[in-house]
């Protein structure tokens, strides 16, 4: 994710984001993101994942994106719930830090004909 400068060019790099973890035989695919620190609260991750579960619904013929996050990261589930993703799951202790503790995992999600409309012939 790129900033546009006051030319309307490219400018300043403030995170990324890609689908991941793809499964064609179900159309289920995992949203990731991240962003710099200091580009926080100016709403470019939550544009970002909008645009990106579009693309995926649209264009790929998705029934269902997931986005995963740590359940500490409450940054991270706030842009989640501003892109309309719904709390499926808390996986409580189900991997654990680099530094050896446990930790629990966030699962939000959307569903073709659930927060997102059936298509045609769906």
């Amino acid at each position: 994710m790129f900033v546009r400068d006051a030319a309307g060019g490219e400018g300043e790099l403030v995170g990324g984001t890609g689908l991941h973890r793809i499964d064609w035989t179900v159309r289920k695919f995992e949203l990731g993101y991240w962003r710099k620190t200091g580009c926080e609260g100016r709403g470019f991750v939550t544009e970002a994942v909008r645009a990106l579960a579009r693309l995926a619904f649209d264009a790929l013929e998705a029934r269902r994106v997931e986005i995963r996050m740590d359940d500490n990261n409450a940054s991270s589930w706030r842009v989640a719930e501003r892109a309309g993703f719904t709390l499926e799951a808390l996986l409580r202790f189900d991997s654990v830090t680099a530094g050896g503790e446990p930790r629990s995992t966030r699962i939000y999600a959307r569903v073709r004909g659930a927060e997102e409309p059936m298509g045609a012939g769906q």
